[in-house]
């Protein structure tokens, strides 16, 4: 698997929140080699099983979200110009000036309008202009027959490489989480296991985490573990919220989580002299492992992470090496995993 490749199909494969099903699509293509089934729910949400064959044998599943922030059109003006609205944490700093994809049939690009400085009245240049205020400009005389209202729209901007292996583009988060999944599948592909796996590529994260728990409910793991992204360092972001840029694995630690099955990924990582990152998180982890820990009778959680910068912009960078860090210690814990965690 050419994972650059691969995260580029899958990041530039549009999925907004509610609107998953291309990328879920393009996510269910990519694992299906790798387990005995595979399937979409009603929900948009990817599961696919790969059975260990041996009678009694526990399950793990696996978590990564495949939803992406974007935004819907609510309203078409004359001259072409969309109202629209955010879907999940978009940041409006970034926004004016940027291009968009609008998936209507067929798809057109438009760019989110500014006021040129030129036009600005006094005091104006350092205020913030809310969403509710900005426009899409599509360019058309007339959008009313060609992008309707609810109309879903994507970041335009295309993955590139800064340097080889530092990747920078839309939905990151977590397309990236998803690869590395998948790119764990792939290394345990010949790797006899002692217990069942489920993987799935939820939708709605960024909404209301819907697909991890009904994913959950229906697989009832005894273990599951989430893959997501969490912040890296920058040289204006707080130090005790950031993590190293490509400083690998980021582990979480907290009351959201299943102690021994923190402690048996944190020994396998030592075991296998790999570098990680302990992620403390007092509450609340903004990802699916909240919601998934009392899904059915309750699941044994545990949260792996890629450090990630620009969160929910279209300029989110990871290192290729922290994604195949992930990947590494999910691959190493699954081929060794008895069934059992212990203090």
């Amino acid at each position: 698997m050419n994972l650059v490749d691969e995260l580029t199909r899958l990041c530039e494969t549009p999925g907004v929140t509610g609107f998953e099903r291309p990328a879920a699509e393009c996510a269910a293509e990519l694992l299906r080699p790798f387990c005995d089934s595979v399937e979409i729910d009603a929900a948009g949400t990817v599961t696919g099983m790969r059975h260990c064959g041996k009678a009694g044998a526990k399950t793990v599943l696996l978590d990564a979200h495949i939803d992406q922030i974007g935004f819907l059109v609510t309203e078409v003006l004359d001259g072409g110009f969309l109202r629209f609205t955010t879907v999940g944490g978009v940041d409006p700093r970034m926004l004016l000036g940027c291009e968009v994809e609008l998936l209507c049939s067929p798809p057109r690009f438009g760019v989110i309008s500014c006021t040129p400085p030129h036009l600005l009245k006094a005091g104006e240049q350092n205020k913030s202009v809310p969403v509710d205020e900005m426009l899409i400009d599509t360019g058309l005389l007339d959008a009313r027959e060609t992008v309707p209202v609810g109309t879903p729209a994507v970041f335009a901007e295309r993955m590139i490489q800064l340097e080889p292996g530092s990747i920078t583009g839309k939905c990151l988060d977590d397309r990236a989480g998803v690869l590395a999944i998948v790119h764990a599948m792939e290394q345990l592909h010949d790797s006899p296991l002692a217990v069942n796996l489920a993987v799935q590529f939820s939708v709605q994260e960024e909404a209301t985490s819907l697909g991890a728990m009904t994913g959950a409910f229906r697989v009832r793991p005894d273990y599951a573990i989430a893959v997501d992204v969490s912040h890296a360092k920058t040289p204006d972001a707080p130090g005790d919220s950031t993590f190293d840029y490509g400083g690998g694995v980021m582990i979480g630690m907290g009351p959201n989580f299943h102690t021994p099955l923190t402690k048996a990924l944190i020994r396998t990582a030592k075991a296998e002299g790999m570098d990680y990152q302990l992620e403390v998180m007092e509450g609340n982890t903004g990802t699916n492992a909240w919601e998934m820990q009392i899904a059915a009778c309750g699941t044994a959680m545990a949260l792996l992470s890629i450090p990630l910068r620009y969160m929910h912009t279209p300029i989110e960078s990871i290192q290729l090496s922290d994604l195949e860090s992930v990947s590494g210690l999910l691959y190493h814990f699954l081929r060794n995993f008895d069934g059992e965690v212990r203090l």
